[in-house]
């Protein structure tokens, strides 16, 4: 997966990227267990860096990642 550098994340931000992801989806109930699933996943990650353990939540880096995954899709292709 390619990095993304995250920080920083303002709350207008965070919710611009919420509301992108959430209306992209064809069922609300679907992509919020998708972000759950993914936050689950990198929570639990033993590749995931450690400077970034405290600093960013789960679920934010999830939305994040999500967000920029449907505005650049070659992302996807890693």
């Amino acid at each position: 997966m390619a990095q993304i550098s995250i920080l920083p994340l303002d709350s207008p931000e965070l919710m611009k990227r919420t509301e992108t992801v959430i209306t992209s989806a064809e069922n609300r109930y679907r992509i919020t267990v998708q972000i759950a699933q993914r936050a689950k996943r990198s929570h639990y990650d033993p590749n995931r860096e450690e400077e970034e353990d405290g600093r960013i939540k789960p679920v934010i880096r999830a939305i994040y990642e999500m967000s920029e995954e449907l505005l650049e899709p070659e992302i996807i292709a890693d």
